[in-house]
């Protein structure tokens, strides 16, 4: 990254009485606790009152968080796959999104069963005209498809963190956190044997399971992109779609991160670890996906707009008139230029403040393209926007479950990787060893 990091980092001692104690706010967990029950209390009153937004504002709500979710623990593989030094101090905060993808799991299985029909206008009140299309849609296939691979996600991202963690956990016998995970603290500690071998051995298995983070994130979230995106309309169909749907995710996940970094850099009080140049490369990580994604969302408005095809075009003709019109065109602005051209400069960068308002504009218009994403689809040419207490309410909600379960899993777990920064070893992890004989692997292996 920026190239000028120093790894100098206290010993374990002082990491236990720098982050042991630093469990989050009480108020801010009460906020997030509070949000996310009166949200979800909204929601559960739509449903059984057979109000469909509610469902409606369910779905892309779980989509923009389902996809930003598991974009951070496939952002924490990324950097075990490059065997990253930099990002050490703060890859846990990306590893702690693994938190609400159990909850997102429960929600899916919402969305697929009692919310099924209300979502999606093929489930019984739309006829689909082409046999292939009717096969692949098929409820049972439909269902079974979406269980397997966020279910499969859900599983592999959990087990990756779960070894990450563990290491930190027995490393660290004084550590004390949340009380819920007591018992798995203690699982993680039995059997932690000889340091320098364990750290060989975490290592080659995140290694695996890095790699199929990876494939299950990109594989994953591009059939469900189709199964809970694109098939809303269906009658219109794109090569590109899914790329945007999970970048778009990933896009949210960096913004994100970045917030919550400069967050818990002040939270914690770990100036001196959590450095200026690493707000420096969270920037510029920033500017270049928010590049991309402008990049590949106007690849396939071009591709549409010269073809002029009825077939394709009537996709983005609904989106930029009536009463979607104004929506739409905010989202190029708060997803792309404000936040291209504001972080385009170092200066922009390091200074907190310009990063925070650019950052919230780019999650700001990822959330709307999620909103535009799901509901022209759903409701068509429509006279007013369907925007209003059930859109904003239940987000409110969602986001509140998010932060919930995110400071579960921080206040219980060490919140930095504190044995690859301790370990007397941690350097030997960049020529990689066989776990089982301590030597070196061949350059083939």
């Amino acid at each position: 990254m920026s190239g000028v990091h120093h790894y100098h980092y206290p010993t374990r001692e002082e990491f236990q009485k720098r982050i042991g104690d630093s469990a989050v706010p009480k108020t801010l967990k009460t906020a997030a606790l509070v949000a996310a029950v009166l949200g979800m209390a909204l929601f559960v009153f739509g449903a059984v009152t057979g109000e469909q937004r509610a469902w409606h504002a369910l779905h892309f709500n779980w989509i923009f968080l389902a996809t930003i979710s598991s974009a951070g623990v496939a952002f924490a593989a990324v950097q075990r796959l490059t065997t990253a030094r930099w990002s050490r101090p703060i890859v846990r905060f990306f590893e702690g999104y693994v938190a609400f993808l159990p909850v997102a799991f429960v929600l899916l299985l919402l969305i697929l069963f009692p919310g099924r029909e209300a979502i999606f206008t093929w489930a019984g009140r739309e006829h689909i005209e082409y046999a292939e299309k009717a096969a692949y849609l098929d409820p049972t296939f439909f269902v079974l498809r979406g269980i397997l691979l966020f279910g499969s996600m859900t599983a592999v991202m959990m087990w990756f963190v779960y070894r990450s963690v563990r290491v930190d956990v027995a490393s660290m016998p004084k550590f004390t956190g949340a009380k819920w995970a007591e018992g798995l603290r203690q699982r993680m500690r039995t059997g932690f044997g000889d340091e320098r071998r364990e750290l060989h051995n975490t290592h080659s298995i995140l290694g695996k399971l890095a790699v199929a983070v990876c494939m299950l994130f990109v594989v994953g979230w591009c059939f469900m992109a189709w199964d809970y995106s694109m098939t809303l309309t269906l009658h219109w169909q794109q090569t590109m779609y899914a790329w945007i749907v999970f970048m778009c995710g990933w896009l949210g996940m960096i913004m994100s991160a970045s917030l919550l970094c400069l967050w818990w850099r002040k939270q914690m009080q770990v100036e001196d670890l959590v450095t200026v140049n690493h707000m420096w490369d969270m920037g510029k990580l920033a500017f270049a996906f928010t590049a991309f994604f402008g990049y590949i969302s106007f690849s396939q408005y071009l591709v549409i707009w010269y073809g002029n095809l009825p077939e394709e075009t009537h996709f983005y003709n609904l989106r930029l008139s009536g009463a979607w019109k104004t929506t739409t065109s905010l989202i190029p602005i708060l997803a792309f230029v404000l936040p291209f051209g504001g972080l385009i400069s170092k200066a922009a960068k390091v200074y907190f403040p310009t990063f925070v308002l650019f950052a919230s504009c780019s999650l700001l218009g990822t959330w709307l393209h999620r909103y535009i994403e799901v509901y022209p689809s759903i409701y068509g040419v429509v006279d007013s926007l369907p925007f209003g207490i059930w859109e904003v309410g239940i987000a409110i909600g969602m986001i509140g479950l998010w932060f919930t379960c995110y400071f579960a899993f921080m206040d219980a777990f060490p919140k930095m990787r504190v044995f690859m920064m301790t370990s007397p070893y941690r350097d030997e992890v960049q020529v990689p060893v066989d776990p089982r004989t301590m030597e070196p692997l061949p350059a083939h292996e």
